[in-house]
């Protein structure tokens, strides 16, 4: 498969690949693992592409970081109705050092043929490709959109779901509806906490073609981000009251709807979704995202191109403060919070299937941030785009 595909048959993919062993009158425990190794570098030294949540990334310097994971999995059946899972990640993380994440830890028990119930830590589907985000073979790009895949950082989420698959004709329905809390780490020692939250996600499948639409929910807080309550203390001081209450980030309410579409049919891959995020916070900002890529499979050659963009839907500076006198500073510092970043990405990559079990890409992205620095860090005065990332990389299955 070089396109986004079922997690059903991620799972089936991955076990094909799998190291079985049985104790006697004891579980049958399945072992397999992905990953891929990547070297990432850009045609500018002032500023550093990265994925979502890394604190550095690459310039002109070739990095192995940026686009490189491993990842192992272990499923232990311990009968027809119950089963263990675990998933374990390595890959660059937010502190700017690799180290290594328990990705999945839960139980499941099979209530009926078509409902499965999970209590632990699983994949938030707030993306169509959530479950499988980080398993490169799976996928035909070298890495998410960051357009859309950088609205919710978070990975996982604690708590239970249930998921239940039907077929209707020719159409297959899975359906989860996820209950939980999550803390998303951002660099500097930020982190985002979201409980309660809520996920919907529904993906029809139909001959080539699938649907997937998802919601997700939450109350979330902003934990340690000094700047950030240094800026809503010293408006409150001054008496900006309304402007500390509207950047504030403790106990929000946020949202976030997307839609999904893939198309698999004869040679012609096609892959798309459309995301919306809405918070009562202006710090987490309203966005309008998308992408959409296209692709053609020659034999065992995909080459593939996509458009990504992000656009701010709420404004780009806060109306009614200061910009003169002693105060002009405080305002330059709210309308620094309250703006988004903003930037579109045309990308050109190519994929070969060199093994049952591996594939090279090759992935040229240009990327031109608007209006700052876009999703780039460590950026250096006198920054601008469009930048051009250079990366490839080897995914494999095992």
């Amino acid at each position: 498969m070089t396109h986004p595909i079922p997690k059903t048959l991620v799972t089936a993919m991955l076990a094909a690949f799998a190291i079985t062993a049985q104790a006697a009158d004891g579980p049958t425990v399945t072992v397999s693992g992905f990953g891929t190794a990547g070297v990432t570098m850009t045609d500018n030294d002032q500023a550093e592409f990265i994925r979502p949540n890394q604190a550095s990334g690459a310039g002109e310097d070739a990095r192995t970081g940026v686009d490189s994971i491993f990842g192992i999995q272990a499923t232990a059946k311990m009968n027809d109705r119950i089963s263990l899972t675990a998933q374990g990640l390595a890959r660059r993380q937010q502190r700017g050092h690799w180290g290594a994440e328990l990705a999945w830890a839960f139980a499941k028990f099979k209530a009926t043929d078509k409902l499965d119930i999970r209590v632990g830590r699983m994949g938030l589907p707030v993306y169509m490709i959530s479950d499988f985000r980080n398993v490169g073979y799976a996928n035909t790009m070298l890495r998410p959109p960051a357009e859309v895949y950088r609205q919710v950082t978070a990975d996982s989420f604690d708590g239970a779901d249930l998921v239940y698959q039907d077929t209707f004709g020719e159409t297959t329905v899975t359906a989860q509806f996820g209950v939980g809390r999550t803390t998303s780490k951002t660099p500097n020692n930020v982190n985002v906490v979201f409980k309660p939250l809520t996920a919907l996600h529904i993906v029809a499948e139909h001959g080539p073609m699938s649907f997937r639409f998802g919601r997700a929910d939450a109350d979330f807080s902003i934990e340690n981000n000094t700047t950030l309550n240094g800026l809503v203390a010293t408006l409150r001081q001054v008496g900006l009251t309304q402007a500390a209450n509207d950047i504030a980030a403790q106990d929000v309410r946020g949202s976030f709807t997307s839609l999904g579409y893939t198309l698999d049919y004869k040679n012609v891959l096609v892959q798309a979704e459309y995301a919306v995020r809405k918070t009562d916070t202006r710090t987490v900002h309203d966005t309008t995202s998308y992408y959409a890529m296209l692709g053609y499979r020659f034999g065992k050659v995909t080459p593939y191109y996509y458009y990504g963009n992000i656009k701010q839907d709420d404004p780009r500076t806060y109306a009614g403060l200061p910009t003169t006198g002693p105060l002009a500073p405080l305002t330059a510092g709210v309308n620094s919070v309250v703006k988004a970043a903003l930037q579109s990405t045309n990308a050109v990559g190519v994929r070969w299937d060199f093994s049952k079990s591996a594939a090279l890409k090759v992935q040229v992205d240009h990327v031109s941030p608007k209006d700052g620095p876009g999703a780039f860090v460590n950026v250096k005065p006198g920054f601008k785009g469009p930048v051009n990332v250079y990366a490839a990389g080897i995914d494999f299955v095992f």
